[in-house]
């Protein structure tokens, strides 16, 4: 059997397996609503974060209602629980081009096995469907295993002390924050002490600190929590100039910027809430 005929089988006995692995979750609303109550609210929140290690590639909506009132009003209402449930995904984190199909079916009254009463089955078609595809593992053709491993990136810190020129972005790699909040998560604080400590020494540079945001539509990360303004990569931006300030970075060498959500990164939405800093003058002299 040759290399390319075995890859071909992998691979479509991945899409086999993948097709079979999709994650199903279901929301139910009261009777005329497509807002959730708290307790399922709570429900699907819980299951968005059940997705955090998910490689999301596509997830698709399917609003139902159950068979009371006209047709046309419930086509419409079951298009609004479809959307409700879209913009919930969207302000946590589950970027929009991901959510590939939201509609609505209408009215629906399905058998439940072992149910006779009317209202309950009624309960259980006022619902939206959640259907999440996860990505097929990758299936490395053989000539690929034979290629070198990429080179670990470098420590910011360590990336500071070389050298530098007018124009260059160094990325805080690392430095996370919380959704909706300008302060680092716990576990990037001695990385940005790492980095503090490479800017003081490095008293030639100049930069301009850059705060983004994550890029999802209608997303929260655009308003700072605390403050409730809408301003929050700027904040980000702030909290690291005063940090960097208080370990002893001269204010003169530094101005910070909030670039709102211009520039994502392409990736999980967590790397778009960085900070980087861009080098705007290098003194020779020094």
């Amino acid at each position: 059997m040759n290399k390319l005929f075995t890859f071909i089988i992998l691979l479509l006995y991945g899409s086999m397996v993948h097709a079979q692995n999709n994650i199903t979750h279901d929301v139910y609303f009261e009777t005329d609503k497509y807002d959730l109550i708290p307790t399922e609210e709570n429900r699907l929140l819980l299951f968005i974060s059940s997705l955090a290690d998910v490689d999301i590639e596509s997830v698709a909506i399917f609003g139902f209602c159950d068979d009371v009132g006209a047709a046309s009003y419930n086509l419409k209402l079951s298009r609004q629980r479809a959307e409700a449930i879209k913009t919930i995904f969207s302000n946590h984190e589950i970027s929009e081009s991901l959510i590939t199909n939201v509609d609505g079916k209408g009215e629906v009254l399905l058998k439940i096995v072992n149910e006779k009463n009317i209202s309950k089955i009624r309960g259980l078609n006022r619902k939206v469907e959640i259907i999440i595809n996860p990505k097929p593992p990758i299936i490395k053709k053989v000539e690929e295993e034979t290629q070198p491993v990429e080179e670990k990136k470098k420590p910011t810190a360590e990336v500071i002390k070389g050298k530098l020129n007018v124009g260059d972005k160094i990325r805080f790699e690392n430095i996370l924050f919380k959704t909706g909040y300008s302060t680092v998560t716990p576990e990037s604080k001695k990385i940005l002490e790492d980095i503090a400590n490479s800017l003081v020494e490095r008293k030639d540079i100049y930069f301009t600190i850059q705060g983004h945001v994550c890029c999802t539509q209608f997303s929260r990360d655009a308003v700072d929590r605390k403050t409730k303004k809408r301003n929050l990569s700027e904040a980000r931006a702030k909290y690291v100039y005063d940090y960097l300030a208080k370990k002893g970075v001269s204010k003169k060498r530094m101005r910070y910027l909030g670039m709102r959500r211009k520039f994502p990164l392409g990736g999980d939405p967590k790397y778009d809430r960085r900070v980087e800093i861009v080098i705007t003058y290098v003194d020779e002299k020094n």
